[in-house]
């Protein structure tokens, strides 16, 4: 498998929305490129065998570093949970939307079992779309179209 090539670290943020209290963890997660369950494992780890620094990292990380941007976090989250429910954009989300498949347990992707079915129904969505202009365009009501047109 391929390296992830579209790894830029540009800037450390917390992120709020996908964290569980403060969002620490979730965007050093996202800042290596790493599972955001791992973080966490290690971190509370850490404090119960006696690195109790890391409680004190971890609220000066808080106060220190800032929220994701609305922009970054949008571009990031592939899932949209406030989208609508209609079949267009639910196609659309599903076209444009990547598959990143994890080579790695620690890394953030899909296991290959997962990437391999979202390809497949993105292939399948993609069909029923080649279907619907293939009966338009053989329909006689796309002939009718075409030749009101050249009028």
């Amino acid at each position: 498998m391929s390296r992830q090539t579209n790894r830029r670290r540009t800037e450390l943020y917390r992120d709020a929305d996908k964290g569980k209290i403060a969002g620490v963890c979730a965007g050093i997660a996202d800042y290596f490129g790493w599972e955001t369950w791992l973080v966490r494992i290690l971190v509370v780890s850490g404090v119960l065998f006696g690195m109790p620094f890391l409680i004190f990292g971890y609220l000066a990380a808080w106060f220190i570093l800032d929220k994701k941007p609305e922009k970054i976090a949008e571009k990031s989250d592939q899932s949209g949970s406030d989208q609508s429910n209609s079949s267009n954009n639910k196609a659309e989300d599903i076209n444009n939307s990547s598959v990143k498949v994890k080579a790695r347990v620690w890394q953030a992707g899909e296991p290959a079992k997962q990437a391999l079915y979202d390809i497949n129904r993105k292939f399948r969505a993609l069909e029923v779309k080649v279907q619907a202009m293939e009966q338009y365009v053989t329909s006689s009501e796309f002939t009718v179209a075409r030749e009101i047109n050249k009028l």
